[in-house]
């Protein structure tokens, strides 16, 4: 199904969802184009070496969420205690309670995994780990659950032929994930996914309702990249907003005005995650970046 008629899906579920049950019957017309509705979010990412350290507990960065008056985190996986493997319901649920406390919602989570593996064992074993964290996300109340394709690609390998293998694990997750709710994204995380025809390569061959875009607006590297973001938004599912894009192999500010400009002339609704990296104190720069972007946002 075409990607459009995908999000026209998900779309009018929610919307459908939301009826009166008077009737089976419902006739449904797709609304006139008014405000998109944009929520900001913060990627965990953020605070990565602190959040890993220990230094920086998950209710801490919940509380600097409030205060800055985020909508939703988005929670990679990595900062759950056991990861990679699930822990328990209680812990689960107990982090889900706390952000709901703080007033956020948990607008997606992540894994690390490598689906161009050649052995088909440890594929599985990859595929495995991305179910097991769709019952989790699931449960934590995250609508998006963020996959990896894998690493570049070694001298004397085919991306075609690594390709199939990522397109073949991402549509078992997608069908797997649609039984528990969870749209699983992957994000063009410039490995083995470096341009906007790639991304849509591997959008088109999944091809699967529940499957989206992380449009990761830094990872673009071989063409312009808000020519390469305006290829790909239509699949977008959520994003990472981060302060640099790369332009042609060179690190360069974001234009905000620029990207919020493509981003209000698409259809996305829904949460921009933003995220910081490089030195420097990760509150100072996550509030600076944020007053930035709520400017753009207008």
């Amino acid at each position: 199904m075409h990607v459009l008629k995908r999000r026209n899906f998900l779309k009018r579920g929610l919307q459908m969802a939301a009826l009166p049950a008077i009737s089976p019957i419902f006739h449904y017309e797709s609304p006139q184009k008014t405000s998109q509705n944009l929520k900001l979010s913060l990627n965990a990412y953020s605070f990565n070496a602190a959040l890993s350290s220990g230094s920086l507990q998950l209710e801490d960065l919940f509380d600097y969420c409030a205060k800055e008056g985020f909508a939703a985190v988005d929670l990679t996986a990595y900062y759950i205690p056991d990861y990679p493997e699930v822990p328990s319901d209680e812990l689960l649920f107990g982090i889900k309670k706390n952000a709901h406390h703080r007033g956020l919602h948990i607008s997606g989570t992540g894994v690390r995994n490598n689906f161009t593996l050649g052995d088909t064992d440890l594929r599985k074993r990859e595929i495995a780990l991305v179910k097991q964290w769709v019952v989790a996300a699931a449960k934590l109340g995250a609508p998006v659950l963020r996959v990896f394709a894998g690493p570049r690609l070694k001298a004397g390998e085919n991306w075609e032929e690594k390709a199939a293998l990522v397109i073949a694990a991402c549509k078992e997750c997608a069908g797997f994930a649609a039984q528990h709710g969870v749209i699983v994204a992957m994000q063009n995380h410039n490995e083995f996914v470096q341009s906007a025809e790639q991304v849509n390569y591997i959008m088109d061959g999944v091809n699967e309702e529940w499957f989206g875009l992380v449009l990761d607006i830094g990872s673009y590297s071989q063409h312009d990249p808000y020519d390469e973001i305006s290829k790909n938004i239509q699949h977008a599912v959520n994003w990472q907003l981060k302060e640099n894009v790369n332009h042609f192999g060179t690190q360069k500010p974001v234009d905000l005005k620029r990207l919020m400009a493509v981003i209000r002339e698409s259809d996305y609704q829904g949460y921009l995650p933003i995220e910081t990296l490089g030195p420097g104190d990760p509150f100072e720069k996550v509030s600076t970046f944020l007053a930035q972007v709520r400017g753009a946002l207008g």
